[in-house]
């Protein structure tokens, strides 16, 4: 599936930031079928080698459905649907940086934790985690990321 390129900003030679630095591009990107979603954000922005990856739900791709199995089947459907925003982006889960976990209940949390270290059994990126009154949809895990883009 390839990637709908919603708005392309390049701010070329422009500096800014307090150490003068040049500015590099920034992608704002989503599928065909988020896209079809109308949802009010897009799955990654890619700013020069980092991608940000939106917060990712377990949600069926395309759909709003919410994977069945609890926490786990969340999860793991969660790190799918971020796994494949990182590919289609040109990234990967090996090179996740930063991970931020939000759980709508924090008793949840070592049940999510046995799925999350099946999708970074090497290097672990640094994380933090957060308790939620409630999620998107019902969502009971919602996990955002920062990657590094291949070489």
């Amino acid at each position: 599936m390839r990637f709908i390129l919603i708005s392309t900003v390049a701010l070329g030679l422009m500096t800014g930031g307090c150490n003068g630095r040049q500015v590099g591009t920034v992608e704002y990107l989503t599928s065909p079928a988020t896209a079809g979603l109308n949802l009010p954000f897009s799955e990654a922005v890619r700013v020069d080698d980092l991608l940000f990856v939106s917060g990712q739900i377990g949600n069926l791709p395309g759909t709003l459905t919410l994977a069945e199995g609890g926490i786990q089947g969340q999860t793991r459907q969660t790190l799918e649907n971020m796994r494949a925003i990182l590919e289609r982006c040109g990234s990967s889960m090996d090179r996740v940086v930063k991970c931020t976990v939000y759980l709508t209940d924090m008793s949840e949390w070592p049940a999510m934790n046995e799925m999350y270290v099946q999708y970074f059994p090497g290097r672990k990126p640094a994380r933090a985690a957060a308790g939620a009154s409630a999620l998107a949809v019902g969502a009971k895990v919602e996990i955002e990321c920062i990657a590094v883009m291949a070489d």
